[in-house]
């Protein structure tokens, strides 16, 4: 496994990472299993986060005997100086460790970006706890072009994580100036939430662009793990045939689908947003309608149920109109 310098932490990281956020439908124990292979992979940074449940403490357990081999990164979305510090603290029991190498800033806004750095900020507890020796470093996870361009002129910034794949370039640039910054970048969504399903397309795409430092696709079994990792080595240029699959995937797609993140949740009428969404690609997609309405039916709430309060798409990070979306759904599936 390749190995990459994040920026200007120093820190030296494989190629490809450790995503923490399926790994909440597993259990402690297949964590530990699946930490443990990853490390006989050359695998050394794993992201995790406050809001993923259970992940920190399943990462935690996990780690026991092997902390050393990893970089551990973590991140929370409180802005307060206050609530901060204690995540940090909670952050640290839950994994199990004296240090985390990297604490991000989780998603902040526009407006939170601006909370987080001003007096009695979530910023003040990052840099006290950085001197202290309790984390190692600071960087911020984001969905926005506008924020990434603030988030670039700022000292304090380290490592930026961003959606990238071959479907969501729009930070292309901004990727490149990272590291002409030496701003380590860590791509998320390397699947755009599960819309790619070749994931040994989609990692070799990110791999090919120089400018990422380091990918971390999600995984909570061994066999992901022995995919991907195969995928992120293999350091041959993409061919013309994947280069044409690449074109027809993004032609089926576009930029109108949701990304799984589920920022918009919850729903204040009980209604899985991104489940029915996932339903309505496969129907639409995949060629995989009577799987899909089978599924659909076992929902206790539908895509008829919505009320059109619209606070879903106050949430949604990517500004879909999610009403729309599941009125098309609900006409698809017939309920």
């Amino acid at each position: 496994m390749e190995k990459r310098i994040l920026g200007k932490t120093g820190l030296e990281v494989s190629r490809m990472g450790f995503g923490g956020i399926p790994i909440q439908k597993t259990t402690a124990g297949q964590t530990k299993e699946l930490l443990h292979r990853l490390a006989e992979k050359g695998v050394t940074y794993i992201d995790t986060a406050k809001g993923y449940t259970v992940s920190e403490e399943y990462i935690g357990y996990g780690l026991e005997g092997i902390r050393d081999r990893f970089v551990l990164a973590t991140k929370s979305m409180s802005r307060t100086k206050e609530k901060m510090a204690a995540d940090i603290e909670d952050s640290l029991k839950k994994l199990r460790t004296d240090y985390i190498d990297l604490y991000q800033v989780h998603n902040p806004n526009g407006k939170d970006f601006e909370l987080v750095q001003q007096p009695g900020g979530a910023l003040e507890a990052l840099q006290e706890a950085k001197a202290q020796g309790r984390i190692g470093h600071i960087g911020i996870t984001l969905h926005t072009v506008d924020v990434f361009e603030k988030a670039l002129e700022c000292d304090w910034v380290e490592t930026i994580m961003f959606p990238y794949n071959f479907i969501e370039t729009q930070a292309q640039e901004l990727i490149a100036r990272c590291k002409e910054k030496n701003i380590g970048f860590i791509a998320m969504k390397p699947l755009a939430g599960g819309a790619i399903e070749d994931a040994t397309l989609a990692l070799r795409y990110i791999c090919s662009n120089d400018n990422v430092t380091v990918v971390i696709p999600g995984m909570a079994e061994l066999q992901e793990v022995e995919e991907n990792t195969a995928a992120c080595e293999n350091g041959l240029p993409l061919s013309e045939d994947e280069w044409n699959k690449i074109t027809e995937i993004k032609n089926l797609l576009g930029n109108h689908f949701c990304r799984r993140c589920n920022y918009c949740q919850p729903c204040t009428a009980g209604i899985n947003i991104s489940g029915i969404f996932l339903f309505a690609g496969y129907l639409d997609r995949y060629g995989l309608g009577d799987w899909a309405k089978s599924r659909y039916a076992t929902l206790d709430k539908t895509a008829s149920d919505c009320v059109e309060c619209g606070i879903c798409e106050t949430r949604c990070p990517y500004q879909l109109p999610i009403r729309e979306m599941l009125k098309d759904a609900a006409m698809k599936f017939g309920k």
